[in-house]
């Protein structure tokens, strides 16, 4: 199963951490052992004191596709997901003003929560979902399909010109503003439609 994450989606996250807009999507991966267990906390790691918290829409690929087109891309998915990119920040940050690569701050262990699925056939358009991450209770951040500069299917088209997609992958496919960093005792919720797809505790 490989990971496949999309940065800078969401116009008002690229302001807040005041990047630059891209002009294709940025992609990067994850690999399987940053998968949060099932009934397991998120254990800040020693290496930062900086992790946030990246609500993300996911997409399990349900049939291998290489150079897909967008016109076909919804052929290759019927779920919906929720999960968190958790990010150490302050490691991103050192990396990048070197120009090197962002998996020590993106692909460590642990960083990829993957709640439920729900059904395609549940939402009116893909186009058009809503979804929010709650910290203790109060809702932190909160996004809409609508707002990704690229959407699902676009992302599934352009990701394939590189990888191919095989059955059991997950897309991340960006996050909305409001990332933030989380604390011990922490309690995240994750919701699509106010259905929770997931709540994870911070050690």
């Amino acid at each position: 199963m490989k990971i496949i994450c999309i940065g800078r989606n969401y116009v008002k996250h690229i302001e807040e951490l005041q990047n630059e807009r891209p002009d294709e999507p940025v992609v990067f991966l994850k690999p399987d052992s940053a998968v949060l267990l099932k009934q397991h906390p998120f254990v800040i790691p020693a290496f930062s004191d900086d992790i946030h918290h990246e609500v993300e829409l996911l997409v399990r690929i349900n049939k291998v596709g290489k150079y897909i087109e967008p016109k076909f891309a919804a052929n290759y998915y019927d779920e919906i997901g929720l999960g968190i990119d958790f990010t150490a920040r302050d490691l991103q940050a050192q990396l990048k003003a070197k120009g090197l690569p962002w998996e020590k701050a993106k692909a460590f262990d642990g960083s990829a929560v993957i709640g439920s699925f729900l059904s395609k056939k549940d939402f009116k358009s893909t186009e058009s979902i809503n979804f929010e991450l709650k910290s203790n209770g109060i809702t932190v951040q909160k996004g809409n399909s609508s707002h990704m500069l690229w959407k699902i299917d676009e992302l599934i088209a352009h990701v394939s010109h590189y990888f191919t997609l095989k059955i059991g992958d997950i897309l991340f496919t960006g996050t909305p503003e409001g990332v933030a960093k989380v604390k011990p005792n922490d309690i995240l919720e994750g919701y699509i439609e106010e259905k929770k797809l997931f709540r994870i505790q911070v050690k």
